[in-house]
Formats: structure tokens, C-alpha cells, sequence
């Protein structure tokens, strides 16, 4: 018997911008704290608030972390990929 997997996670891909936020990051705990809420976000992506604004283009949300300190701001496709536009620590 095939063993069970839990759901699947989508998956996680980051804007320009967001990408450059990436380079600059050289603490391992800002590191962690980074990729903790990216896993959260994975799981889950509606776990974040959805951001008042226009509707035209994908609806972006954002996901806080009070522990870890992070802020996130995504959106997520039609097929469930989540695009990271900007990791803002808190």
C-alpha cells in the first residue's frame, strides 16, 4: 500500500522585487523566521487578509507572523502557485 501524503503545498515563487529582498538577507535568523512563514503560506495560502484594493489584476493578501516577526505580501494563481511580491520584516 502506497503510503499517505498530506495535502499539497503550493508552491512558492517570488517577484523581482521580492527576489532582490532575498539577496540581501544574511542573518540565519531572519532566514528561519523567512522561510517559517513561507511554509505557513505553502500549506495554507489563504491563511493570510486579503487587501482592499482593485480588483482587476490577482487579489493580494497579506500574512504576518507576530513570533517570528514577518510580513509577507502575495498573491496566489489560479493554480494555486503563491508569488511572494515583498517580504517585509516587522
Amino acid at each position: 500500500m502506497a503510503p499517505r501524503h498530506g495535502p499539497r503545498r503550493a508552491r512558492i515563487a517570488f517577484s523581482d522585487s521580492a527576489a532582490k529582498q532575498l539577496e540581501s538577507i544574511t542573518s540565519e535568523a531572519e532566514i528561519h523566521a523567512l522561510d517559517r512563514a513561507l511554509v505557513v503560506v505553502s500549506v495554507d495560502p489563504d491563511v493570510g487578509e486579503a487587501l482592499p484594493g482593485d480588483f482587476d489584476g490577482p487579489q493580494l493578501r497579506q500574512y504576518t507572523d507576530d513570533v517570528e516577526g514577518v510580513r509577507l505580501l502575495y498573491w496566489v494563481t489560479a493554480l494555486r502557485t503563491v508569488v511572494v511580491v515583498a517580504y517585509i520584516e516587522v
